[in-house]
């Protein structure tokens, strides 16, 4: 198994705990429990796939993902109720996928050959765009949109590294675990220390 395959199970199962959880606050039934963990694990791949022209796309070529979503699902159904803050367990497994989809993005780009700025739009939206797919579907604020929070920064910055990296020499397997690293780091300051970019604030029309 290629470090790209084991990237994209990773992603994929923790994503899935994590859509599973939000499933939870809004009290699905099990049905939607799998339905919002599947979401979640495949979305940000699937719109990478369809925009790269990769045929087929990674969970039809493999589709044990879906299985492995699936029981991911199962498992937070039956043992939710155990977790005493379920928002903070997002949050924080939520840190770990995008550490782990950013790479899996920014890989399969850049094994196709495709230019540095097409490389890390892919990695960003492969990290990005389940979770935010997840919030929307069970009227959730996005977690990437959230005001100040350190989010498509650390995807694009994660991305930008393993791209320069590569550019510099570094084989592919050492950017993309230098990748996951800085995206998770980023991640993780903002969750724990609150790093955060300036917000816009309006300010009175001048006369």
């Amino acid at each position: 198994m290629s470090l790209l395959d084991l990237l994209d199970y990773a992603s994929v199962f923790v994503f899935a705990l994590t859509g599973a959880l939000v499933a939870s606050r809004a009290q699905l039934d099990i049905v939607g429990f799998t339905f919002v963990a599947c979401l979640t694990a495949v979305g940000g791949g699937t719109v990478r796939d369809l925009l790269l022209d990769r045929h087929p796309v990674f969970w039809v070529a493999q589709p044990e993902l879906i299985l492995l979503a699936t029981a991911a699902a199962v498992l937070v159904f039956f043992s939710a109720h155990r977790v005493e803050s379920r928002m903070s367990w997002v949050i924080w497994l939520d840190s770990f996928a995008l550490a782990v989809a950013v790479p899996a993005g920014t890989g399969a780009a850049l094994s196709l050959g495709h230019p540095p700025v097409i490389v890390v739009l892919m990695g960003m939206a492969t990290g990005s765009l389940g979770g935010l797919m997840r919030d929307v579907v069970c009227n959730e604020v996005p977690l990437v949109l959230k005001q100040g929070e350190l989010y498509i920064t650390c995807a694009m910055a994660g991305a930008i590294a393993a791209v320069t990296l590569t550019w510099a020499g570094l084989p592919q397997p050492e950017a993309l675990l230098a990748c996951a690293a800085i995206c998770w780091a980023l991640r993780a300051g903002s969750i724990a220390f609150g790093w955060h970019l300036p917000v816009y604030k309006s300010r009175p029309p001048r006369r």
